[in-house]
């Protein structure tokens, strides 16, 4: 018998749920910290920078924010802590926290990599295996892990090879870990965003050969705004979701299609 059918918005909805963002100083994160906060949830944030957490905060009435360097095995787990002393549970762990820069193979240090690697893939791994008990405590959760499309094809001529070993080992790690957790009802996926406007990609809106270069090159001839990751975002948070896991969310205006 199939169910009935109420409000399907309910579906994005996280009334009760307690979910943490990483990287939520600015750009992307700071915009899903801000979409989970308007949908219900309980929302802790962690970032480097404390003032922009705060500011940010303050805007969330009821948020925990949490000074972290993720790239710190120390500040990982006390941020799991600090979730749990708060709220009493994690149902949605959106790890968004991430680092990367346009050098070409020749001139990348292994410092970089290895930092890169370090927050990008071991953070990843290692929050999720710390959020892990609480989830299951509680039946369930959904991981988000933010990789990016450039996890699935190659940056180049953007010079990114740091970048696109960290996001492809992001995608694969995702799949392995939805299958060791699903039947403990923890669903993990990864969202993979195109080239969208943030701190990271600062300057390519306004520069002029960069915009002729995603022209050129995607079937939606722009970058994309915040606001159009915010639908992929919830799906994969709530209940929208519940038949899904080890998926990778391209959301990149085509340009994985071509």
């Amino acid at each position: 018998m199939s169910n009935p059918v109420g409000n399907p918005l309910d579906l994005f909805r996280l009334d009760g749920r307690t979910v943490v963002v990483t990287g939520a100083s600015s750009g992307l994160g700071d915009r899903f910290a801000r979409v989970v906060h308007a949908v219900g949830a309980d929302v802790v944030v962690a970032a480097r920078r404390v003032e922009r957490l705060d500011a940010l905060a303050a805007d969330l009435p009821g948020t925990l924010a949490v000074q972290a360097d993720l790239s710190l095995e120390g500040d990982r787990e006390r941020l799991v802590q600090a979730a749990l002393d708060r709220f009493g549970r994690i149902d949605v762990l959106v790890n968004n926290a991430g680092i990367g820069f346009k050098v070409a193979v020749e001139q990348e240090t292994l410092d970089t990599f290895r930092d890169t690697m370090e927050l990008n893939v071991t953070a990843v791994w290692h929050l999720s295996k710390l959020v892990a008990p609480a989830m299951i405590a509680h039946g369930g959760g959904s991981i988000i892990n933010v990789a990016s499309m450039l996890g699935h094809v190659a940056a180049s001529p953007v010079k990114q090879a740091h970048y696109c070993a960290s996001k492809g080992a992001v995608v694969n790690l995702t799949r392995e870990l939805a299958a060791q957790w699903a039947r403990k009802g923890i669903r993990v996926n990864a969202l993979c965003p195109g080239w969208f406007r943030s701190e990271m990609t600062a300057g390519m809106d306004d520069d002029a050969d960069s915009q002729r270069f995603i022209a050129t090159m995607s079937p939606i001839p722009r970058m994309g705004d915040e606001h159009e990751l915010d639908a992929a975002l919830l799906l994969l948070a709530g209940a929208g979701s519940t038949f899904m896991t080890g998926q990778s969310l391209i959301v990149d205006g085509g340009w994985t299609a071509r």
